[in-house]
C-alpha cells in the first residue's frame, strides 16, 4: 500500500493539514480491512495530483462522499432509487471542494432525503472506486467514493427530492443478500450486519 504522502507540495490547492488527515484515515482503513488495503493506496495517491481531486472538474477522477443510512433500531438502510443512473443506491455526491468528506456525506444525505436529526458516525465505513458512464456533456470519468455511516434520528419520515425516483427503507439483511443490488452496497450492509451489537 502507498505511504501517505512525505511532501505536500504536489497537491497544492488541498491544504496540508487536510491532505495528511485524510492520508492516515485512508491508510488506517487499509488496515482494519486488509481486503480493500490497494484500493485504500489508491486514494492516498490521488491526494497527491496535482490537480484538485476534490473538484469534479477533475475528469480523470475526483472525490465524492456517501452515507449508509442506517435507522434507529440498526436493521434499515434508506436507499434512493437514482434518477441519473436508475439503481437503488446509498445517498451521496460530489464532494465540490468540501475536504470533509464526513460533512459531505451528512449534506448529501439530508439534501436527498430530507431526514433531520441525522448524525454521522466518526471514521471511514467503506471505500469504492467505480466508473460513472458519459451523460450528456460529461465524459465517463472515477468516482473515488469515500463511505460514512449516517444514523437517522427519531422521525424517519423522509421526501423524494429531484434527483430520486424514490426512496425506500430496506431490510439491511435483505440488501446483504440481494443479488439485484449493487456490490458495493451489498458490501457495506454485510461490514454492517458484522458489526456487534452495543
Amino acid at each position: 500500500m502507498a505511504n501517505p504522502p512525505a511532501s505536500d507540495s504536489r497537491c497544492l490547492s488541498v491544504p496540508p493539514t487536510a491532505v495528511r488527515t485524510l492520508a492516515r484515515a485512508f491508510a488506517d482503513f487499509g488496515v482494519r480491512y486488509p481486503a480493500q488495503q490497494g484500493l485504500a493506496g489508491e486514494f492516498v495517491d490521488l491526494l497527491g495530483d496535482a490537480e484538485d481531486p476534490f473538484e469534479r472538474a477533475r475528469l480523470a477522477g475526483h472525490f465524492t462522499a456517501s452515507a449508509l443510512v442506517v435507522s434507529g433500531d440498526g436493521t434499515r438502510t434508506l436507499l434512493t432509487h437514482h434518477r441519473k443512473l436508475g439503481m437503488w443506491l446509498q445517498p451521496g455526491g460530489h464532494a465540490d471542494g468540501d475536504r470533509d468528506l464526513a460533512r459531505v456525506a451528512l449534506r448529501e444525505t439530508e439534501e436527498e432525503t430530507g431526514l433531520a436529526g441525522v448524525s454521522v458516525q466518526p471514521g471511514i465505513f467503506d471505500l469504492d472506486r467505480h466508473w460513472i458512464p458519459e451523460h450528456k456533456s460529461v465524459p465517463g470519468h472515477w468516482h473515488y467514493d469515500v463511505r460514512y455511516v449516517v444514523h437517522a434520528g427519531s422521525d424517519e419520515t423522509f421526501a423524494v427530492s429531484e434527483e430520486s425516483h424514490a426512496l425506500a427503507w430496506v431490510p439491511l439483511s435483505g440488501v446483504a443478500d440481494g443479488e439485484a443490488y449493487d456490490a458495493s452496497l451489498r458490501r457495506m450492509a454485510r461490514r454492517w450486519l458484522e458489526v456487534p451489537a452495543g
